[in-house]
């Protein structure tokens, strides 16, 4: 059964108001930005072509969809219970409309009631009262500075974590800090290593008393966009979890580091599954964390760090494949563990740091019972490092770990994993917006189709690819040939029934090796870019999504079919693909068809248009000389405008490309302007075809011209006679190539041959005769009769090298 049914949580509700039609929905916000767990909160879906949403995929369990409310054409509101078993941090949603799917975004879910922010707040003796344990929902506005006060006894901690950057929205980067009423900083933070760009930070009150709590951007920004949730309390709120992994199944004692009120334990049982999402969140029933701490979960069991573990001598023993834990406890720590490996093995190695939200910029090296440097790396992870590690010998080896700058603090964690070589499979659909998007959905309309390109990502393995979804929508069915072994993308095309139900949902998109026996299979994820500085393109805020969104939608006013091809491309050649567009009576708007996915060699212009009203056009695609010979399948992708963009696909269409079926040796040739001469043609047949083929030349200079001729599948040779006029250029012309045209099943196979050049020169000037000798004086002898003349030699055509000569003895003047 598809996991979507059980996760997605999609919950159908029709809309009241009737729509017009509209397609390629966008979801640009959901706001607030955030919810209270166990409490009904309406939220507000913002973007464009909304007004026919159905449905809301959730990716993750809790949250039942009560009511929906059109706002405008852009806009809805959504009533929304969040159940207990909503897990406490960031979550994902997406729109299903009548004509589309929505891009997904991100929303927060806490623990805490929620408060709204009252300005004026922006002056410290002047600050929002709270009370402690609330979220705010705040906006910092240009050089804005908010001030919330709060009361608390003495000894009691005082704990605030902001969400801003996280939340996806924009470039805001938060400061947080706490005041005493004297304005002394009791704590403060910008950038938290544990929440990336936000801050997190506590105190423990000194005396009884008002605290207050200051947020604001960190250059003192802001902007209309730079919400903030702010979670104020008395929870605890560590900076780390040692060791940050455990073994799936299992129940794992962590402690938690870099609270206010001091380091504590806490025991989990782990779940039996890899989730690349969880962690761990710190507290009781009475308080817990605004969110989680990154945990990593394993196969594996854990070594621990022991120090003294400074030098190789004091090395901490570990065991493979156990993960490698530690901290980096003070400034210039250097931490090694010492194992025993067998030669032979491989091991991918991977020191989790920054992706476990610990401040550390690891470097690794491994060392023989020597001392001696095996292999190292700083960044090959981003600022964490990787290698492969293959063991050269049996025997002992050490490992360390450190700083690139020699930091070190109680919560630099980090941990390193010994992971074998294993094969993976990854796919998904290649971006056709930068930082958006857009068409990483698959949504089709009834009684037609939608096309899309797969990228598969093998890594250490190679061979052909199935894919193999695990469910549909209702209706829809999936066109796609397995992927051929030196191929990375495949054209896919759904097809959708006429009386299929409007349906969709969140799907596992998975493909697998062809041989079922080498059990290697992998699944659709896709990575979404929320923030993004300009210049430079760093980014700052994403999310990644492991689940296909998958719909059927309402019948388009058009459906596009391609006429399938009766000839072959042939290498060199040409192929001329006939697009018909089947209309509704009414619908006249045109059609632009793209050509999305290209067999290796074979090339295509980036779009055609089929006027308005019209119902036809030709796309002609080229095969380069290199192109891979065999059959494919491709498909054109036909857009057209029905109150925003809406796609439908041809079928797939089998083509065959070909070898050349003959090809040409063109003699170089050469002539003065006015002149004619001919270019001579060796074929070499390739393939048999039946009749008359004909060749023509091109390429040749302006006026000059050159008859077709005609050959079958005998000919060894055609000659192209070429005329030129008196001021055709001069110069020598090397783009001259002849074009065949084979017919075939009532249409063409079209291919070029051949190059060759053709030489024009100007005419030599007239010869000045030399003066005739005068006559000598008649004798009384009779002159003998004249020689009959010789018989003229049969005419033959030159060869290149005799023509050159001739050539010269012209210029010369012989």
């Amino acid at each position: 059964m598809a996991r979507f049914r059980s996760l997605a949580l999609a919950v159908l509700l029709m809309c009241s108001t009737a729509v017009s039609m509209a397609a390629s929905p966008r979801l640009n916000s959901i706001m607030p930005r955030g919810c209270q767990r166990g409490v009904e909160t309406v939220l507000t879906f913002s973007g464009s072509q909304l007004a026919d949403a159905e449905e809301i995929f959730f990716y993750t369990p809790g949250f039942k969809v009560t009511k929906l409310e059109p706002v405008n054409a852009n806009a809805f509101k959504a009533t929304v219970a969040v159940g207990p078993e909503a897990r406490i941090g960031e979550h994902v949603a997406q729109v299903r409309t009548k004509s589309g799917i929505s891009d997904y975004r991100t929303f927060w879910v806490g623990y805490l009631p929620v408060a709204e922010e009252k300005e004026p707040n922006s002056e410290f003796a002047v600050p929002q009262a709270i009370p402690l344990n609330v979220t705010v929902n705040g906006i910092v506005q240009s050089e804005d500075v908010d001030y919330y006060v709060v009361e608390a006894k003495k000894g009691q901690r005082i704990a605030v974590e902001v969400e801003a950057m996280r939340l996806g929205t924009t470039l805001f980067d938060p400061y947080v800090a706490i005041l005493d009423a004297k304005r002394f900083e009791l704590a403060a933070a910008d950038d938290s290593p544990l929440v990336i760009q936000d801050a997190v930070t506590s105190a423990v009150a000194p005396e009884d008393g008002k605290y207050i709590i200051e947020v604001r951007e960190s250059a003192y920004g802001g902007n209309g966009a730079c919400n903030y949730r702010l979670h104020v309390g008395t929870f605890p709120r560590p900076t780390a979890v040692y060791p940050a992994g455990g073994k799936i199944g299992s129940e794992v004692e962590v402690k938690f580091i870099g609270d206010a009120a001091g380091d504590f334990a806490q025991k989990f049982a782990l779940p039996a599954q890899v989730d690349p999402d969880y962690g761990v969140l710190a507290g009781t029933d009475n308080a817990w964390a605004p969110s989680s701490n990154v945990f990593r979960l394993s196969t594996s069991d854990n070594s621990l760090e022991a120090e003294p573990n400074n030098a190789i001598q004091q090395a901490s023993p570990a065991a493979l494949p156990n993960a490698f834990n530690g901290i980096l406890q003070e400034k210039g720590d250097i931490d090694f563990f010492k194992f025993t490996a067998t030669k032979g093995q491989v091991y991918e190695v991977e020191c989790y740091g920054r992706r476990i939200r610990s401040a550390i910029d690891p470097v690794m090296v491994v060392y023989n019972a020597q001392g001696g440097g095996i292999v190292s790396n700083d960044d090959a992870r981003g600022p964490d490092s990787y290698f492969r590690f293959s063991v050269p010998a049996d025997g002992d080896y050490y490992l360390s770990v450190t700083d690139h700058l020699k930091r070190g603090g109680p919560d630099f964690v980090y941990r390193v994993e010994f992971q074998p070589v294993v094969a993976s499979l990854a796919l998904n659909i290649p971006r056709q917006e930068r930082y958006g998007q857009y068409r990483q959905q698959i949504y089709v309309a009834k009684n037609n189709r939608f096309g899309a390109i797969i990228n598969a990502g093998r890594t250490n393995f190679g061979g052909p690819l199935v894919l193999e979804p695990s469910a549909l929508p209702q209706g829809m069915k999936m066109h796609a040939d397995p992927m051929p072994a030196n191929m990375s993308q495949m054209p896919v095309v759904f097809e959708v029934a006429a009386d299929a139900p409007l349906n969709g949902g969140l799907f596992d998109f998975l493909a697998r090796h062809e041989d079922p026996n080498q059990k290697i299979s992998g699944g659709f994820s896709n990575f979404a870019d929320f923030v993004v500085a300009e210049p430079g393109q760093s980014l700052y805020v994403g999310k990644t999504v492991n689940r296909l969104p998958i719909a059927v939608v309402d019948e388009l006013p058009f459906k596009v079919d391609v006429v399938p091809p009766k000839v072959p491309l042939a290498k060199d050649g040409s192929l001329s693909l006939k697009v018909v567009v089947e209309r509704k009576p009414d619908f006249k708007a045109p059609v632009t068809v793209t050509f999305p996915f290209a067999p290796p060699g074979v090339g295509a212009p980036p779009s055609i248009t089929i006027p308005e009203g019209q119902t036809e056009g030709i796309y002609t695609i080229n095969a380069a000389g290199n192109a891979a010979v065999g059959p494919w399948k491709i498909f054109v992708l036909g857009q057209a405008d029905v109150g925003g963009v809406a796609y439908s696909a041809s079928q797939l269409v089998p083509i065959e490309i070909s070898e050349h079926f003959v090809l040409f040796a063109l003699n170089r040739t050469a002539c003065e302007q006015g002149q004619e001469t001919e270019i001579v043609c060796k074929l070499d047949q390739k393939k048999p075809f039946e009749g008359d083929a004909t060749a023509r030349v091109f390429g040749l200079p302006n006026k000059a011209v050159a008859e077709a001729v005609t050959f079958n599948k005998e000919a060894k040779e055609v000659v192209f006679k070429v005329k030129t006029e008196k001021d055709t250029p001069v110069g020598r012309h090397g783009t001259v190539f002849a074009q065949i045209t084979i017919p075939m099943n009532g249409e063409m196979v079209v291919h070029n041959v051949g190059g060759t050049e053709l030489r024009v020169d100007a005419p030599l000037p007239p010869k000045v005769e030399a003066p005739k000798p005068a006559a000598p004086m008649p004798t009384a002898q009779a002159a003998p009769a004249p020689a009959a003349p010789a018989a003229a030699p049969p005419a033959r055509r030159l060869t290149r090298l005799e023509q050159l000569r001739l050539d010269k003895a012209k210029q010369e003047g012989k």
